[in-house]
């Protein structure tokens, strides 16, 4: 097995890739960043089609859920895009899915900070298309989704927050961004209020490009239906940072 290791040099920031599988197209594998003393886990999937540095690929992250913290990387397959790739499915995207450690958030700064690095990473590993970013995330996840594009809106086409919440003093930050976003009705983990202060504020901030999808009489498992939808990854292919029309 070979071991291929990169190395990003910034100031007082070592970063050091030593990937535990060599990843290949079709096949979603595990992946370790190291940066300065931490280390991200996460899963890697290249399309099919991917051939090395030619072209330029569209990129999405997902951020999973609190229940996939404790434990094995491959716990982050439970649910999602990570889930329907293990189960067979293809994407035209590539696709990273880090792993939370157990007592963090993915919306605490010190995460936050580290999932810029793993996007810094891959954009410079895999020629990813920049103006085809797309971020998502369930439950701690949409949350952390929230926060991130909130903080770096100028990185991503699109982003998609299933069932989290933020902050609605962000919409004017977040107004320009094409957004859907989920939640089911019946939720008690994260109320649905959650998310409709979310859309109500980036409204009335003046955004035009964000969607609002109420998954009825489902309770906090609103992801399930969302990314099984084949509508959301159309909409997503619409989606380019050099798009001025909206995409509804």
């Amino acid at each position: 097995m070979k071991k291929l290791i990169a190395l990003i040099v910034a100031p007082f920031v070592l970063i050091a890739a030593a990937r535990s599988e060599e990843p290949i197209p079709g096949k979603q594998v595990e992946q370790k960043l190291a940066i300065g003393e931490k280390t991200v886990k996460y899963l890697l999937y290249l399309p099919n089609d991917f051939k090395g540095g030619a072209g330029q690929w569209p990129f999405m992250l997902f951020l999973h859920g609190r229940g996939e913290s404790s434990g094995p990387l491959s716990l982050v397959k439970k649910w999602g895009p990570p889930r329907l790739l293990d189960h067979g499915e293809s994407f035209p995207y590539i696709i990273a899915s880090p792993q939370c450690p157990a007592k963090e958030s993915w919306a605490q700064p010190g995460q936050q900070e580290l999932l810029l690095k793993l996007i810094e990473h891959i954009e410079k590993t895999y020629s990813v298309d920049q103006n085809r970013v797309y971020l998502t995330g369930l439950s701690m996840g949409g949350y952390g989704s929230w926060r991130l594009a909130a903080d770096h809106p100028e990185l991503f086409a699109a982003v998609v927050p299933i069932c989290g919440g933020g902050k609605p003093e962000d919409a004017e930050k977040l107004a320009a961004l094409p957004i859907w976003v989920w939640h089911g009705t019946e939720d008690a983990s994260v109320p649905i209020q959650k998310s409709i202060d979310m859309v109500e504020a980036i409204k009335k901030a003046g955004g035009t490009r964000i969607r609002f999808t109420t998954v009825e009489h489902v309770g906090h498992n609103s992801w399930e239906a969302a990314y099984a939808t084949p509508e959301l990854y159309q909409w997503l292919d619409k989606q380019t940072k050099k798009s001025e029309a909206p995409h509804p």
